[in-house]
């Protein structure tokens, strides 16, 4: 199958498919299914300051629940009939940045693959971060799933070639019910829309930033924290530190950090491509937001993979 058959007018008439977000946070994942045409039902998640920001941006469809809860949760999701299952496990256990230790919040990703044996939707799509291949906790929400007679295509994206000004890499796991070629063409689809380059943070923002560098504190300090907005960002965290007293950078710094800032929080918001007329205020300040900000799914790269389901699992 070439990839012009996997991309063509006939897209347009498509029917919308009806999903449901586990794990939705502040709505990264759920605003990019909601722009590919995908109709999001309900969303799930225990963290209120997240769903308040999901609710006033989004619609009144999220719901705060427990995901731990396999029961309940398979009973709810059962009873709207959904085409699709997505989901984001939290991902601390699994990160780079954590500690890499399963424990508690690895328990939700076995959970998510038993919710879906029981509901057995016709598709699913999980995303998290891409060391959660190698952990025996995915391999046994694998093991579940697909002896529930799933077919699981994997792939680890990096969001700065799929309209997000941001080096950022990502795991996704979508699975279909039976052996069919689904898995195929959405692996062609994204390789279709991939960009032939990467994308600039002055790309995407245009106007909307008027600095050349910014701060962004590193992990340690043999590395860069100064950063051009010609380029594409680092990862956006889940913290936004000024920059330290006394700091005096890296070697690498294009410019000594004391004469840059950090990304404000709306900025950073931006840079995971949620829309500009996004709010993050209300109770949802300081700290909290910024932890919803890097939480999330970035929009646009949500929006192209969700397109490639839409598009690949249709008849």
């Amino acid at each position: 199958m070439s990839m012009t058959s996997v991309i063509s007018p006939r897209q347009t008439a498509l029917s919308a498919l009806r999903a449901v977000d586990l794990f939705c946070g502040c709505g990264g994942l759920s605003k990019g299914l909601i722009s590919a045409g995908i109709d999001v039902a309900e969303a799930y998640d225990c963290w209120p300051q997240a769903l308040e920001t999901y609710v006033h941006n989004i619609g009144g469809h999220a719901v705060e629940f427990d995901l731990s809860d396999v029961d309940a949760t398979s009973e709810r999701i059962s009873s709207l009939a959904p085409d699709l299952v997505v989901g984001a496990p939290p991902c601390q256990d699994f990160s780079t940045a954590g500690k890499r230790i399963e424990a508690g919040h690895a328990n939700l990703t076995i959970a998510f693959g038993r919710i879906l044996a029981r509901c057995k939707p016709p598709a699913f799509l999980m995303e998290n971060v891409p060391q959660v291949r190698l952990s025996e906790t995915y391999k046994r929400m694998r093991q579940t799933v697909s002896a529930e007679g799933y077919t699981v295509v994997e792939t680890v994206l990096d969001a700065s070639w799929y309209g997000v000004p941001q080096i950022r890499r990502r795991f996704f796991a979508f699975g279909y019910l039976g052996n069919g070629d689904q898995g195929e063409r959405f692996e062609q689809y994204l390789d279709a829309k991939k960009a032939t380059q990467r994308l600039t943070v002055k790309q995407y923002m245009g106007g909307e930033i008027n600095i050349e560098f910014y701060y962004r504190h590193p992990r340690n300090y043999s590395r860069r924290s100064v950063f051009s907005v010609h380029e594409p960002s680092p990862t956006v965290r889940g913290v936004n530190r000024p920059v330290p007293p006394k700091y005096a950078g890296n070697h690498l710094d294009s410019v000594p950090p004391s004469e840059v800032r950090p990304l404000t929080t709306r900025e950073r918001g931006r840079v995971q491509t949620f829309p500009i007329e996004w709010e993050w205020d209300g109770r949802n300040r300081n700290a909290d937001t910024e932890l919803q900000i890097g939480n999330a799914v970035p929009v646009q790269l949500a929006e192209r993979v969700a397109e490639a389901v839409q598009y690949t699992t249709q008849p």
